[in-house]
C-alpha cells in the first residue's frame, strides 16, 4: 500500500468507534458530535472528517471546535474550513458564548439577562434567565439543575423589577450564596444541556421546558459552547492548574458518585490486606498504580466530558465574584480535558482523584469503626490464627 493511500490512525479510530462517512450529513455530524471526548478519539481526526461533510452543520460544529482552540488542532479545524469553503459552505458567524445557536436579533440579544447560583457539592445549581415583557414588568424563567438528574425543575414567572430584586435579595440570604449577573446565552446552554441529560422518566415532572423557554427565547435550543471563560482567562488557562484550587469551596465540597470510586478504592484496600507478605514499598507502588488508573479511566470519555463542563462554569463563577486566581485553575483544568492532555501527568489531577478517593475510603473507615464485623478478610482471618495460635 502506498503511503498517499493509508489510512491515518487517529481516522482509524474513528472509523472504529462507529463512525461511518457515508452517513447523510445529519447524522454523521451527530455521530461526531457524540464520540468527540471519547478514549482514542482526536479533535483532529473529528476536524477532519468534519472537512468531508458537504453541509452547514459541520462548519457550525468546527466554528465551536475553533475557539479556544490552540496549536495543530486549530489548524486542521481552519484547512477543514477551507475544503468546506471550496464547496460553497461558509463557515456561520462566531458566537463565543454559544457556537452552534441561532443568531437572535440584536434587540433580544440586549434584553435577556441571566443569574447564576454557585454549583454546590452535590452538583446542584439554580439559573434564572430573565427578559422584558411588552406589557410591562419581567418573565424569568427558573431552573434548578443537577449534574446527576438533568433539570429538576423549572417554571416562568411573572414579576416587577422590584419584585425581582427582593426575590433574589431573599435567595442570597436565605442559601448564603452570592448569585452572579451572566451571559444569558451561557445560562440557555447550561438549561438546555440539563434538559437533554433529564431522562425521559423523568421530563414529565419538570413540565414543558421547551415551551416555557419559548417564552423567553425565540431561537433553537443551542447544542454547542464555545465557554467564554477561555477566552476571559485565556492567560491563566494556559498555566498549569494550581492543586491550590482543591481548597477552595467549590472544589472541597464536589463529590464525585461513589459508585464510581468505589471499585478503586476497594482494589486499594486489598492490596493492603493482601495475604501475599509485601513491603511497604511494593504496597504503596500498587496503590499509586490504581490511582494512576483511577486517574485516566475517571477523566476521560463522558465522565471526563462532564468534570470539563464543570470546572468551566466553577471558573466563570469564581471570575464574576472576583476570584480570578482560583477561576483561571479552574479554566486551565477545564482546557487540559478539552485538549486531550495525558490527566495522570497533571499534578492537580492527580491529587483530585487521590482527594476524592481518600474521601470515600474514610467514610468506609468509620463506618467499619461504627458496626460490629460479622466477616473478615483474609488478611484478619490470618492474624487472628496466629493469635489463637500464641495463646495456647
Amino acid at each position: 500500500m502506498s503511503k498517499s493511500s493509508e489510512i491515518n490512525p487517529d481516522d482509524a479510530k474513528l472509523i472504529e468507534a462507529g463512525f461511518d462517512p457515508a452517513l447523510a450529513p445529519a447524522d454523521a455530524i451527530a455521530k461526531l458530535r457524540e464520540l468527540r471526548g471519547n478514549p482514542g478519539i482526536t479533535d483532529l481526526a473529528i476536524a477532519r472528517a468534519l472537512g468531508a461533510i458537504a453541509d452547514a452543520g459541520a462548519a457550525a460544529m468546527l466554528v465551536a471546535m475553533e475557539a479556544g482552540a490552540t496549536g495543530a488542532i486549530r489548524r486542521e479545524v481552519r484547512r477543514a474550513l477551507y475544503k468546506l469553503k471550496q464547496h460553497g459552505i461558509d463557515a456561520p458567524a462566531s458566537n463565543p458564548p454559544a457556537a452552534g445557536a441561532v443568531h437572535d436579533d440584536d434587540s433580544e440579544k440586549s434584553e435577556i439577562t441571566a443569574m447564576l447560583s454557585p454549583i454546590d457539592g452535590e452538583g446542584a445549581r439554580i439559573v434564572w434567565i430573565v427578559k422584558p415583557r411588552m406589557q410591562g414588568g419581567l418573565i424569568r424563567m427558573w431552573a434548578l439543575i443537577s449534574e446527576h438528574d438533568g433539570l429538576v425543575g423549572a417554571q416562568n414567572t411573572r414579576l416587577s423589577r422590584r419584585e425581582l430584586k427582593s426575590e433574589r435579595d431573599e435567595l442570597e440570604r436565605r442559601a448564603q450564596v452570592k448569585l452572579v449577573d451572566g451571559d444569558w446565552r451561557v445560562a440557555d446552554f447550561i438549561a438546555c444541556e440539563a434538559w437533554r441529560n433529564t431522562p425521559e422518566s423523568r421530563r414529565g415532572q419538570v413540565g414543558n421546558f421547551l415551551a416555557l423557554r419559548s417564552e423567553l427565547i425565540a431561537s433553537p435550543p443551542p447544542t454547542e459552547l464555545a465557554h467564554p471563560v477561555y477566552a476571559e482567562l485565556a492567560a491563566e488557562a494556559a498555566a498549569e492548574p494550581s492543586a491550590e484550587l482543591l481548597k477552595e469551596p467549590e472544589l472541597l465540597e464536589w463529590r464525585l458518585p461513589d459508585a464510581l470510586l468505589k471499585p478503586y478504592v476497594d482494589e486499594i484496600n486489598q492490596a493492603g490486606e493482601s495475604v501475599i507478605v509485601l513491603s511497604p514499598m511494593h504496597k504503596q507502588e500498587r496503590v499509586n498504580a490504581v490511582i494512576e488508573r483511577a486517574t485516566k479511566e475517571l477523566l476521560t470519555g463522558g465522565n471526563g466530558r462532564r468534570i470539563q463542563r464543570r470546572l468551566e462554569d466553577i471558573a466563570y463563577y469564581l471570575e464574576r465574584v472576583g476570584r480570578r486566581a482560583p477561576a483561571g485553575w479552574a479554566a486551565g483544568a477545564a482546557a487540559r480535558l478539552r485538549d486531550g492532555i495525558d490527566v495522570t501527568k497533571v499534578l492537580f489531577f492527580q491529587a483530585f482523584i487521590r482527594t476524592q478517593l481518600g474521601t470515600v475510603a474514610a467514610a468506609e473507615q468509620q463506618k467499619a469503626e461504627e458496626e460490629p464485623r460479622l466477616i473478615m478478610t483474609p488478611a484478619e482471618a490470618m492474624r487472628a490464627r496466629e493469635a489463637r495460635t500464641r495463646r495456647r
